[in-house]
C-alpha cells in the first residue's frame, strides 16, 4: 500500500476486497453472512496518513438474531486478527457510538469509497449519525488523545524528563477530565481548582494541588472524582515495559493520531460533522508521521489543541448526551427490518 493510496482506493477496489480467501469468514460464520450490514475500511488508510506497508483494517456492525438477544447470548464482536477485521455486533455497536467512541464514531465518517459493503441497514445507520452526537465528544477524543501523549512521554523520556515538564502534562489532563465529567462529579463553578506549586516533600520540587470550596458535597460523588483522579496519576506513573523499546517509526504513530484525534474531535463539536478523512491536515499529519516535525514541536501543538478542543466544548451547540430515546427508536426500527415484528 502506497502512500497516496487513500486518494485512489476507490469503489472497484474494495468490492474486490470481499472476494479474497482470506474473507470467506464474513459470509461462512454465521453471526455475519446475511447479517453483515456495513463494513469499511479503517485505520490510516481511512485518516489518509497510510504508507507504503500499511496494513488494511475493517471495521462494521452486523445485527444479532432475535433468538440470540432473547435468549442473552447474543455476540458482540467478530474479530479476525489475520484480517485486521472486527464486526461489532449491533447493540454494542450503537451504545460505543452513544459514548462517542472514536473507534467507532469514525467508522460512519469514512469516505464514501471507503465503504466496502454497506445494505439499506447500513445505510440507515449512517445518515443518522447525528443522533449520537453529543459533547461526550470532549471526553472520549481528548481522552485518546491523552493516551497517545502519555505513551509518547513515557516512551520518550520518562526517566529523564524535568519534573516539573510531567507534572504541567497531568495538569491538563487533569483540567481536561474535570470540564469533560462536569455533570458527574458536580464540583464546578470555581469549586475545585488545581495549581502546580512548590512541593514540602523531600523528593520532590513540585506538585499539583488541589483547593477545594465547597459545602455538602454527595460524598458518592466526592469519591467517584478521587478514584478518577488516583486512576489517572496511577496511569501516568506506569511506565509501559513494551512502549520504552517501540522504534520511533511506532511512537511517530501515536504522534499523529495524538493530533489527528484533537482535530477529529473539534469538528464534531464545533458542528462540521465526523471527516475520518483528514484531507486538510494531511500534509501537516503526514510530516508528523515521516518525522519531519520534531516531538517538541509536536506537544506544543497539542497543547494549543487541547485549549481549542476545551473551548469548542464550552462554546459546542451539541446536546450534553446524545438523544437516547432516538437511538432507541433507531435500534428498534433495525431489528424490526432485519427479522420483521
Amino acid at each position: 500500500m502506497h502512500e497516496n493510496d487513500s486518494a485512489v482506493f476507490g469503489r472497484s477496489n474494495c468490492s474486490s476486497i470481499l472476494r479474497q480467501t482470506a474473507y470467506e469468514f464474513l459470509q461462512t460464520d454465521k453471526r455475519l453472512g446475511k447479517r453483515l450490514a456495513y463494513l469499511t475500511i479503517s485505520g490510516s488508510i481511512a485518516y489518509g496518513t497510510n504508507q507504503e506497508d500499511s496494513d488494511l483494517d475493517l471495521r462494521g456492525f452486523a445485527v444479532e438474531s432475535r433468538d440470540s438477544l432473547l435468549l442473552g447470548n447474543a455476540f458482540e464482536q467478530v474479530e479476525d486478527r489475520e484480517t485486521d477485521t472486527v464486526v461489532y455486533g449491533l447493540r454494542k455497536f450503537f451504545g460505543l457510538l452513544a459514548a462517542c467512541n472514536p473507534n467507532t464514531i469514525e467508522m460512519l465518517g469514512t469516505k464514501p469509497e471507503h465503504v466496502v459493503f454497506m445494505t439499506d441497514i447500513g445505510k440507515l445507520v449512517r445518515e443518522h449519525v447525528d443522533i449520537f452526537l453529543s459533547k461526550r465528544a470532549y471526553q472520549s477524543f481528548a481522552g485518546y488523545a491523552t493516551d497517545q501523549l502519555r505513551r509518547l512521554q513515557n516512551a520518550l523520556a520518562h526517566d529523564s524528563y524535568p519534573e516539573e515538564e510531567k507534572e504541567r502534562h497531568i495538569l491538563a489532563s487533569i483540567q481536561s477530565m474535570m470540564l469533560a465529567t462536569k455533570s458527574e462529579y458536580g464540583l464546578f463553578g470555581g469549586e475545585a481548582s488545581f495549581e502546580i506549586l512548590p512541593s514540602e516533600q523531600e523528593d520532590r520540587t513540585t506538585e499539583i494541588c488541589i483547593s477545594l470550596h465547597a459545602n455538602q458535597i454527595p460524598l458518592r460523588r466526592f469519591l467517584a472524582m478521587n478514584s478518577a483522579l488516583s486512576t489517572m496519576l496511577r496511569n501516568y506513573g506506569k511506565l509501559n515495559h513494551r512502549n520504552r523499546k517501540k522504534d520511533e517509526r511506532h511512537l511517530r504513530k501515536h504522534a499523529m493520531h495524538l493530533v489527528r484525534l484533537y482535530l477529529t474531535g473539534i469538528d464534531i463539536l464545533e458542528g462540521r460533522g465526523i471527516h475520518t478523512y483528514r484531507e486538510k491536515d494531511l500534509s501537516m499529519l503526514r510530516d508528523i508521521r515521516s518525522g519531519k516535525v520534531s516531538f517538541d514541536e509536536v506537544f506544543r501543538m497539542a497543547d494549543g489543541y487541547r485549549e481549542s478542543m476545551q473551548e469548542s466544548y464550552r462554546k459546542s451547540k451539541l446536546p450534553d448526551s446524545p438523544d437516547i430515546d432516538a437511538i432507541h427508536r433507531l435500534l428498534l426500527r433495525v431489528y424490526h427490518e432485519m427479522d420483521g415484528a
